[in-house]
């Protein structure tokens, strides 16, 4: 059974002792950069601490790769998830295929010929760390990374 839930929701700020949830509604790989990075400068960047560009390009990457792997291999987006932690941003990504990507635990090595894809695993293993991938009850499965944010001297 397919799934059309494309909202992402955005965690409370647990830095500022916030409680509520805000629903926004995702269906592409640039809407989800978008809500990312409004979680970057709305919890995330604080007074004493921002993110430097290169983090939030890099964050944005992962963003970028996760959501296109779920449109094109994983049946549909059907839901992101973002949390603002003190290290940087854990995303969840929710998509309506059982099947694991092999390439998800491999050592990030880039493919030694080009052949429409294959780049996309090893730059999140690069950039990301606490790869999981959980299958969802009632089909498919949420891959969930953390994106560390190197911040401003």
């Amino acid at each position: 059974m397919d799934r059309i839930d494309t909202t992402a929701f955005a965690p409370p700020d647990r830095m500022s002792g916030g409680t509520s949830m805000t629903a926004v509604p995702i269906t592409t790989a640039a809407m989800a950069r978008a809500h990312v990075r409004a979680v970057v400068l709305e919890q995330w960047n604080t007074p004493s601490r921002r993110a430097t560009e290169t983090a939030v390009i890099d964050l944005l990457l992962v963003v970028s790769e996760l959501a296109a792997n779920a449109v094109r291999h994983g049946g549909g987006l059907v839901g992101v998830e973002v949390t603002s932690t003190r290290e940087g941003v854990g995303l969840a990504v929710h998509d309506n295929s059982d099947v694991v990507p092999a390439a998800a635990f491999g050592p990030g090595g880039l493919p030694p010929v080009h052949h429409g894809n294959g780049y996309g695993w090893p730059l999140i293993i690069r950039l990301a760390r606490d790869i999981a991938i959980e299958r969802r009850p009632g089909g498919g499965k949420t891959i969930r990374v953390l994106v560390p944010l190197q911040t401003m001297p």
